[in-house]
């Protein structure tokens, strides 16, 4: 199999780490290979804010629910929607920015981080690193700001962890996907496909925890009824206002 290929179908989430450190020059080709990731007009507009100080990365762990993956973790990464970059741009012109005030602005700026954190994370564990994606950060997106000391125009929407990863912690069996025929449909969504293929998933999860000791666990509709009936983050749409987001279409 194609060795690109092979590392993303056997990607997983690594929620134990050695205590050693990432090097430096690791450290760097990740940054490196991150910011290579597309974005939306070749704006650029994200920005990645990491520490290794292990105080601030308690305090990422406690706002976290007590995270323990993101309390051993080496670097915490926050991928941050950035548009304070994109209004020095905007004001060279002699004009005003506003795509932060928009609808469109929000939904750019969180495709565009999406897709810098899987460069990131890919990034990583080619290197033998393991990560896992934090969005519990939105917990508590004022604490947040004021860690990393971002700008209004700014937004930490998504965190990573990056470490060394135990051996154990590579050991573990792949969790299941949905099935692929209601996940890749040809030519029209299909919801009768949805419908079944989420049904079937809800046996395969709870195999797959029976199986490997983790009965204890939520399945799928337990886990995905229990946050989606609600709203788990309740902060963000305060904390985007007050950076100087707002959701709508006209201005």
């Amino acid at each position: 199999m194609n060795p690109v290929i092979a590392q993303l179908q056997g990607r997983r989430s690594i929620r134990q780490f050695t205590g050693e450190q990432v090097s430096d020059d690791d450290l760097q080709r990740i940054f490196e290979t991150a910011q290579r990731a597309p974005t939306s007009n070749n704006a650029q507009q994200s920005s990645l804010v990491y520490t290794r100080d292990k105080e601030v990365i308690r305090q990422i762990a406690e706002l976290c629910g007590g995270q323990k993956q993101v309390e051993t973790a080496d670097v915490f990464v926050c991928v941050v929607v950035d548009f304070n970059r994109t209004a020095h741009a905007v004001e060279a012109m002699g004009k005003t920015q506003v795509i932060e005030q928009s609808a469109e602005g929000i939904l750019v700026g969180a495709v565009d981080a999406g897709i810098m954190l899987m460069a990131l994370q890919t990034a990583a564990e080619a290197l033998g690193y393991g990560t896992t994606a934090i969005g519990a950060i939105r917990n508590d997106p004022e604490t947040m700001i004021r860690l990393l000391g971002l700008p209004p125009k700014t937004f930490p929407i998504v965190g990573s962890t990056i470490g060394v990863p135990t051996p154990q912690s590579k050991t573990v069996p792949l969790k299941p996907r949905m099935p692929l025929e209601s996940f890749a449909m040809p030519d029209r969504y299909d919801t009768e496909a949805v419908k079944e293929g989420t049904a079937r998933y809800e046996g395969m999860i709870r195999h797959y925890r029976e199986t490997n000791g983790m009965g204890q666990l939520p399945s799928y509709n337990e886990l995905v009824g229990g946050l989606y009936s609600g709203v788990p983050y309740r902060k963000v749409a305060q904390n985007l206002r007050a950076q100087g987001f707002e959701f709508k279409d006209e201005l």
